[in-house]
Parts: structure tokens; C-alpha cells; sequence
């Protein structure tokens, strides 16, 4: 076998620039602003300095009236403070998507799938010289990506409520840092306004080293984005203006665990420590209701004690409550008041919205639509073990039963929106799937057909496409992020640097470091003849038609892609 192989220079943290032509003068005018000019120096670290974090972790964008920011929906990884000038933050809720200039991702032709199934390349893991860091190498879209322009913006703005924010301002930080689509539509109001875009690995050094500016963050999100985020919540939707400000003034934040959760997780399960009873509490079976939690991002835990321990009867993920039904019983029946039926506990990683009990009782129950109030509780429960707690949880977690949903609990498989589910018992070990995964990918799968397995149900290590990808976290370039027509998350290969971050962080070990070869066929090193890694996994074939290979390729419909935030796909899937 020839045994060529190419020299390039070994990637670096920094050699992908959010902006190549960030120019020193640019940098020196960025350190007189607030609140940059405000940060000690000192007080970052030699490998991260606070001028190389700004220097390449940044971009000054300028914009013209009518142009579209980011789009409520959206996903993104940067956030934006305004250097001059103006945007307007549309207010739910929002504008169609017609005006939003969405369209579907490109898929290739059909005369290119077709192609595919002799137009592969003969070796496994080619790269162009693009894709190597051979030529320019700017993040996606840098150069490239189309500008959308709202059509008639007075019209506009007589027909939808707007917020005007000026110099100064943050915002997109919190989708950046929490992984969560853009919560608002922004465009800029002014001709010539200047953002200062800022990528969520910069974003996360600066508030690592600067106390003020976390804090300054935090009050900005308390001003600008609580009322957005309260009126996600139904429940919250009546109330007027004067008294959403009032629930907000009295709304407490609650961030727990750890924003890497990946390395913890893989210790506890290494070590088979990885229990409800190991995980942060965040409200506890039998305590009095002192308010009603909101899960703003993340995924927690509900569990009841059953016989001697705790017994997961649901997971809970952004958008959901905890604590509602106990607060509007006592609200009803004042004589006879319930403490928490069930505890939660933190999965990982979540964010909160506290909202007090007193606040729920004056200001939200007395308005709220009869529909959205839950059905009063039963009889108290003073004998857990002598009831099975599964029950009056929909029926769902019933049907998947306790020993499934320990599975997918404590293995946080609920965590994917397209997670390869696959039934054993119908399974042939054809590897069907594995071929049509390879002819579509260059001759090489990017899936596993392997994992654990609890009755009957394999959780293959394919991409599961998370709603918390903490693969993302430690992306020193940002090569790993979500596509921003669908959300599902790829890599870009011309600013992979082959750190291993993203496969070390992977909790599913869905990832995987591959020996790239250029277009000849040739293995790619660097001066010290060490192989060019590069990140692979499965990318959902977002450029093909029917959607991914796997499922459509096996013939005795065993394997599916899944998304098990939804307890009723899975249960209905199980009894099919």
C-alpha cells in the first residue's frame, strides 16, 4: 500500500478567526467602550489575554435598515452588543416566517444522489484542501451567507409591538451561552448600525474572568428577555403588561449544575454511582409549595420515594412546570393545603424561572383560563409504597414501563430529538443500515451499530441530534454548532481543528477523531509526521432526500430516528 503522505502546519486554537481582518485599530477603539474599557487585564489568564479573546473571538458588523439580525426560532452561537446605532426586538408574537425570508435547507439534486452510488471517493475520509485549512478558512457563512431584508418596515411596525435598544446593549447572549434557539426576531432600525458580534467560546472566557460582567449580563436579561420568557409559559399569557412587570419584578433565577455536565456524567456512570439520589435537588416530595418552577433550558428530573429509593416518573425539559398543581389546589381549598407531591432534581445542566406562591395565588390564578389550570389533587397519599406512582403521568411513562424509563433517565437519552432507536427483537444484524449510511457518506458510516440495550431497545451511538449539546461546549473554532434552517447539529470541516473536544464532551459517544486524507488519497500530517484528525458523526443527511439512510434502508422496519422528549412517540412506537 503507498504510504504517501502530506505535511501541513498542526491547527491551532486561534487559527480561525471570527474575523481574519479584525485590525488592530478596530481592537484599540473596542477597549475604549464599556464595558471592555472597565476589565482588568490582569485578571485573565496569559493563554486566554483579554485582547486575543477579542481579537479572535469577535467581528464588528455593520448593517443597514430593515436588515434581519437574528430571527426568533433561529439557532446561533454568538451574541451581539451594539457598538452604534440601533435595533428594534420584535415582541411576540413575532413576524411569519414569509417575512422572515426562511427557506428550507439545499438538498442535493437528484442526479448527485444518484451519483453517489459510483461517484464516492475510493478511499475513506477525503478532504478538500479547503476542508484541510489549505485555503481560507472562515467559520459558516462567513462571506456567504445571504442578507434578508424586511419588505416595508413602516407597515411593519404598525402592525407588530417593538423594543428599541441603542448603544451599550447586549442581546442573543443567552441563546448563545444556554444552547437554546433565538427567543426574538431583531432588525437593525438604523442605517450604518454597528454590532460588535461576539462567539459564545469568547462570550464564556470574558464572563469567566469578569465578575462584572456577568452581573452586568444577568441585569440585562432581567430587563430585556424575562418578559419574553414568562410569556412562552401559557400560563402567563393573559396577563396585562402591568402585570407581567410585576411577576417579573418578583421572579427569581435559578441556574444548577454544571454548564459542562459531560465530564461528571461519564465519571458516575463509569463508576455506576449515576442515581437520583447523586443529582442537585431542586424541590423535594413533602416541602411545603413556596412556588412554581419553570424549566427555561436543561432537563430535570420528577421522581416519587417508592420501597426504599426514588422511582423516575418523568423527565422535564423547557417550557415545563413543577410545583403548578399543588400551588392552584391550596389556591382552591385553603383547609385542606398539599405539599409537594413529587421531587425534582437536576439532569445535568438547567436553567429556572421561580415564581412564588404568593405571586402564582394574587396576580396569575385569579385571571388564568379554566383549561390551564390542573384538575384538583385526590386523597393524600400517605403510603407510597403501597401505590404505584407510574400512574396519573399521562399514561406514558406506564406503557414504557419503570425499567425503560430508568434507561433513558439515567442514561439521559431524552436528551436527542433524533436519537436511533432500534427494537431487537425485529433486528437481523443485515447492517443494512451501516452500508446505506457509508455509500451516502464517502465510504465511511458515522454511525455505531452498537450500544445499550434494556428490554429489547438499543440506543445505537449515532448523533442524537441533543437538545443540550454539550459536544458544543468546548469547540475551541466553533466547527461544531447547529444548522440554523433546522437545528440539527453539524460539523464544518474547514474549521475543524482536530482538538477531540467535542468527542471527549459527547456523553453518548456519538463522536468520533478520523485520519484525514487529501483528494489523492494521501494521509495528512503535520511537521511532526502526527496524523490531521478530524470530527465526524452522523449530520441526519441533510442533504439528502427521504432523510437519513439508516431508517430508510432497513427492511424490517427495526430501526427508527427518535425524538424521546416525547414520551408518547416512544410508547406509541413500542406498542405499534
Amino acid at each position: 500500500m503507498d504510504a504517501t503522505i502530506l505535511k501541513v502546519e498542526r491547527p491551532g486554537r486561534w487559527d480561525s478567526p471570527l474575523d481574519p481582518e479584525f485590525s488592530d485599530a478596530d481592537l484599540d477603539r473596542l477597549l475604549q467602550l464599556a464595558p471592555f474599557s472597565e476589565m482588568n487585564p490582569e485578571s485573565f489568564s496569559r493563554k486566554q489575554p483579554l485582547r486575543a479573546i477579542l481579537q479572535n473571538d469577535s467581528r464588528i458588523r455593520r448593517f443597514k435598515r430593515g436588515e434581519l439580525i437574528v430571527r426568533a426560532g433561529d439557532y446561533g452561537s454568538s451574541a451581539f452588543m451594539i457598538v452604534s446605532g440601533t435595533v428594534r426586538v420584535v415582541l411576540p408574537p413575532g413576524l411569519p416566517d414569509r417575512v422572515l425570508g426562511r427557506r428550507d435547507s439545499a438538498k442535493k439534486s437528484i442526479f448527485r444522489v444518484i451519483a453517489q452510488l459510483w461517484g464516492n471517493h475510493r478511499n475513506p475520509e477525503v478532504r478538500t484542501p479547503e476542508e484541510l485549512g489549505m485555503g481560507n478558512r472562515n467559520l459558516v457563512g462567513e462571506g456567504t451567507e445571504a442578507r434578508v431584508f424586511l419588505q416595508d418596515v413602516p407597515r411593519l411596525l404598525d402592525q407588530n409591538k417593538t423594543v428599541t435598544i441603542g448603544s451599550g446593549e447586549f442581546f442573543g447572549e443567552i441563546a448563545a451561552l444556554s444552547r437554546m434557539p433565538r427567543t426574538a426576531t431583531i432588525f437593525c432600525d438604523t442605517d450604518g448600525t454597528e454590532l460588535l458580534e461576539i462567539r459564545w467560546q469568547g462570550l464564556r472566557d470574558l464572563l469567566k474572568f469578569d465578575p462584572a460582567l456577568r452581573a452586568h449580563i444577568d441585569v440585562l436579561y432581567r430587563k430585556n428577555t424575562l418578559s419574553n420568557a414568562l410569556r412562552s409559559f401559557p400560563l402567563f399569557q393573559h396577563l396585562s403588561e402591568d402585570q407581567l412587570s410585576r411577576v417579573a419584578a418578583q421572579t427569581q433565577f435559578g441556574t444548577f449544575g454544571d454548564y459542562d455536565w459531560s465530564g461528571d456524567y461519564k465519571k458516575l456512570a463509569q463508576s455506576g454511582t449515576n442515581s437520583p439520589e447523586k443529582e442537585t435537588l431542586i424541590a423535594q416530595e413533602g416541602d411545603y409549595p413556596d412556588g412554581v418552577v419553570f424549566v427555561r433550558s436543561g432537563f430535570a428530573r420528577l421522581t416519587k420515594r417508592f420501597a426504599s429509593g426514588q422511582r423516575t416518573l418523568n423527565y422535564l425539559g423547557a417550557g415545563r412546570s413543577f410545583g403548578l398543581k399543588e400551588i392552584a389546589h391550596n389556591w382552591r381549598n385553603p383547609e385542606n393545603p398539599r405539599p409537594f407531591q413529587f421531587s425534582l432534581r437536576v439532569i445535568g445542566y438547567t436553567h429556572t424561572l421561580f415564581v412564588p406562591t404568593q405571586v402564582m395565588e394574587e396576580i396569575v390564578l385569579p385571571g388564568a383560563p379554566k383549561h390551564l389550570l390542573p384538575e384538583p389533587l385526590t386523597a393524600p397519599v400517605d403510603d407510597s409504597d403501597a401505590v404505584d406512582p407510574l400512574k396519573d403521568q399521562g399514561g406514558f411513562a406506564e406503557r414504557i414501563g419503570p425499567e425503560l424509563m430508568e434507561f433513558l433517565t439515567g442514561r439521559r437519552f431524552f436528551n436527542g430529538t433524533a436519537t436511533m432507536v432500534i427494537n431487537l427483537e425485529r433486528c437481523t444484524r443485515c447492517d443494512d443500515c451501516v452500508r446505506a449510511c457509508a455509500s451516502t457518506h464517502d465510504n465511511n458510516p458515522r454511525f455505531l451499530r452498537h450500544g445499550p440495550v434494556s428490554a429489547g431497545i438499543q440506543v445505537a451511538q449515532a448523533c442524537m441530534h441533543c437538545v443540550d449539546p454539550v459536544c458544543m461546549i468546548g469547540c475551541p473554532t466553533g466547527a461544531i454548532h447547529r444548522d440554523a434552517a433546522g437545528g440539527s447539529v453539524v460539523i464544518n470541516q474547514a474549521t475543524c481543528i482536530g482538538c477531540t473536544s467535542c468527542a471527549n464532551n459527547c456523553p453518548y459517544e456519538a463522536i468520533r477523531m478520523v485520519e484525514a486524507r487529501d483528494t489523492g488519497g494521501a494521509f495528512v500530517v503535520d511537521a511532526e509526521l502526527k496524523p490531521i484528525l478530524k470530527a465526524t458523526k452522523c449530520d441526519l443527511c441533510l442533504d439528502q432526500y427521504g432523510g437519513p439512510a439508516c431508517e430508510r434502508a432497513c427492511p424490517h422496519d427495526a430501526l427508527t430516528r427518535m425524538n424521546l422528549t416525547r414520551l408518547d412517540h416512544l410508547a406509541e412506537w413500542l406498542h405499534r
